[in-house]
């Protein structure tokens, strides 16, 4: 059975039938829809199935609009609405907590170095603890006469018996140097996080513990500036 032209609704032989855009048309009906003008396979443009001339295909592109006052205003309402919800969206959610962050492989990597680097630390301050006494280094450095203990004074009942004062027991000792793993620097190196340490190009690199396979912890003997390092950066002394 012969389809119906899509433009007279009437049958459409073989002879002068034009199948385009899912429909049929007599050749003579395939035509812009604006201006009538004949089209064929070649000069057509299709737009939501209806067939177009070059001149009269419908534009798809956006129409700017002028910044009238009223658009203008309508505009600084819309941002003025925009800001009355944020402020009512952060009062609801104020105090509710903190977002939960996944636990990437990254962010394991990072816990893990830096739970590393308080353990290396709290090791370093109880070995400086330990040698420095209980009490803690003081304040500001004794004088000779203020650093010598005082001499023991025997009361009057302990003098009849001629009680022997304690010796008076010499200043602990400092602690003692270094004994860390040494490396040097042979390329210069600027921190990129506030956990890493700067150095330059030959610098002596004190106490090395090694962390991972790329990453080392230590101390610049020249600035006196300790924490993470790259390890392809150094060399072992």
């Amino acid at each position: 059975m012969n389809p119906l032209c899509s433009r007279c609704n009437r049958v459409v032989y073989p002879t002068e039938k034009v199948n385009c855009l899912d429909k049929y048309w007599h050749k003579g009906c395939f035509s812009c829809e604006v201006c009538k003008m004949t089209l064929n396979m070649k000069n057509y443009k299709g737009f939501e199935k209806r067939p177009y001339c070059n001149a009269h295909y419908p534009k798809t592109s956006f129409t700017s609009v002028a910044d009238t006052p009223e658009n203008l205003r309508l505009k600084q309402q819309s941002k003025m609405q925009s800001q009355v919800l944020y402020k009512e969206e952060f009062e609801k959610n104020k105090g509710k907590g903190f977002s939960v962050v996944a636990d990437t492989p990254e962010l394991q990597r990072i816990k893990k170095t830096q739970d590393q680097i308080s353990n290396i630390k709290y090791h370093e301050d109880f070995e400086k603890s330990r040698m420095g006494g209980e009490g803690g280094p003081p304040p500001h450095p004794l004088s000779p006469q203020q650093n010598t203990a005082p001499a023991y004074q025997p009361s009057a009942a302990s003098q009849n018996y001629h009680f022997e004062p304690e010796p008076v027991r010499p200043a602990a000792a400092g602690p003692p140097p270094s004994s860390g793993k040494r490396y040097r620097a042979v390329y210069d190196y600027t921190a990129a996080d506030e956990d890493e340490v700067s150095f330059l190009d030959g610098d002596v690199i004190m106490d090395v513990q090694q962390i991972d396979e790329g990453w080392m912890y230590g101390r610049v003997e020249r600035t006196g500036q300790q924490g993470m390092l790259p390890a392809n950066y150094v060399e072992a002394i």
